[in-house]
């Protein structure tokens, strides 16, 4: 990631690059080292330098407080032992908070049942790292959604070397939305998987936006940021850039900007001024992101092709040409219409004007609507990918030939089994 600054010094946001992270719980571990240190959050604004798991306790935030919390408690030593003394071998990712780790802890409830988990360590160099850790406990520690991940509990023990502060998750064994879409992936999400990404990833921001006693402002939603369990549900995550809504009686937010270039509305990026219609852009970004498989900003396409919001307008509008845009990975395997209807939910959260943008539990309306249109069946494994698809407009190979045969050797031909799936014989053509 690189810091990007703007004009009205408010902060700066970071641009994505390529990262290199395993197919499992890669957001848990923000790649962001510089998100805003400045500026307090209503959520962070504890004294960062004495997080004790007592004084934690003792914080005068809503969610150890006035609500209630079930996060667990975990030592040091035993978060130690559930990743094998935070092993090299179990590290799923990495990133500027620290590193994220699976393990395996006996379960509370039923002591000899063991469940998997994904253990966030605090990289202790650093202030920021800090701040996210607590707004993620005090966010995570208060919301119950199946579309949000969850947080099972945490860890803030003093040894000889200082306070040691992590995060336990539950394991998301499927990854990351990004993992599936990225063009290094010899997979990719099937067309109603993708529905159902949209449709769940709008489910968790309506909670967060218009369900809660107060207003949660998501405000680093992407694709990476949005995970896969066990049966292939898509579920937000990563919640240290989380902030709590204007109070009543006022507009918005003001903040300094942080976040993803390219998801990030422009008044926002702008004027530093936050509001919940900062997440419906980021959201119809994601859309687009959805439809033609590529990332908002890609440096390595064409200089017409690397801003995908500007790439697809000249398309969008014309039915003969939309399939352009569409990802040439889904193989012609899509519903046409229901992929025009959800164009249209997206140019709607796009509009420059955010008082003009729904608010999410319209677009969830919406979004359900082209779902149900759309005869989707059981949630399903990606497809496999072996990189024969060219780009629009491009020739195929013809079967057999020389370029086929080295495709194949360089991904190779195999079963491909997913964890809650039937095995079967993927076919190459």
């Amino acid at each position: 990631m690189r810091c990007l600054r703007f004009l009205h010094g408010d902060g700066e946001v970071k641009e994505e690059d390529p990262v290199t992270m395993s197919a499992s719980v890669r957001s848990i571990s923000t790649t962001s080292t510089e998100r805003d240190v400045r500026s307090g959050s209503d959520f962070t604004s504890l004294n960062v330098s004495d997080m004790s798991a007592e004084s934690i306790r003792r914080t005068q935030y809503p969610s150890f407080t006035d609500r209630p919390s079930n996060l667990r408690v975990f030592s040091f030593a035993e978060l130690k032992s559930a990743t094998r003394n935070f092993s090299r071998s179990l590290m799923v990712g990495e990133g500027g908070f620290g590193c994220v780790y699976r393990g395996i802890i006996k379960t509370s409830d039923e002591p000899s049942e063991r469940i998997e988990i994904a253990v966030k360590q605090l990289n202790r160099k650093g202030l920021q790292g800090q701040k996210e850790w607590l707004t993620e406990m005090n966010v995570l520690g208060i919301v119950d959604h199946p579309n949000l991940v969850k947080l099972i509990g945490y860890c803030a023990d003093d040894d000889e070397r200082g306070v040691q502060r992590l995060l336990v998750y539950e394991y998301m064994p499927n990854g990351s939305v990004d993992d599936h879409l990225s063009s290094r992936s010899t997979s990719t999400l099937s067309w109603p998987m993708r529905l159902k990404v949209a449709l769940d990833s709008a489910r968790g921001l309506k909670y967060l936006h218009e369900e809660m006693e107060f207003q949660v402002i998501f405000r680093d939603l992407k694709t990476s940021n949005i995970l896969l369990d066990e049966n292939w549900n898509a579920k937000l995550s990563d919640f240290g850039l989380a902030r709590h809504g204007p109070t009543e009686g006022l507009t918005h937010v003001s903040t300094a900007v942080v976040g993803t270039l390219g998801y990030a509305a422009p008044e926002y990026m702008q004027t530093g001024r936050l509001t919940a219609k900062s997440d419906i852009w980021s959201y119809g970004v994601l859309l687009y992101e959805l439809i033609t498989g590529r990332r908002p900003i890609d440096r390595n396409r064409p200089k017409s092709e690397q801003k995908l919001l500007e790439w697809v307008k000249p398309y969008i509008g014309d039915k003969k040409r939309f399939p352009i845009i569409i990802d040439p990975r889904l193989e012609g395997h899509y519903n046409l219409k229901s992929m025009t209807k959800l164009s249209n939910v997206a140019n709607r959260c796009l509009v420059r004007m955010p008082k003009s943008r729904p608010k999410m539990s319209e677009v969830y309306e919406m979004v359900q609507k082209i779902v149900d249109s759309v005869e989707t069946g059981p949630p399903q494994p990606p497809l496999h990918y072996h990189g024969s698809v060219s780009e629009p407009g491009a020739k195929r190979t013809k079967k057999g030939s020389l370029k086929r045969r080295l495709q194949e050797f360089k991904f190779g031909c195999r079963n491909i089994i997913w964890r809650g799936w039937k095995p079967e014989i993927v076919k190459t053509f």
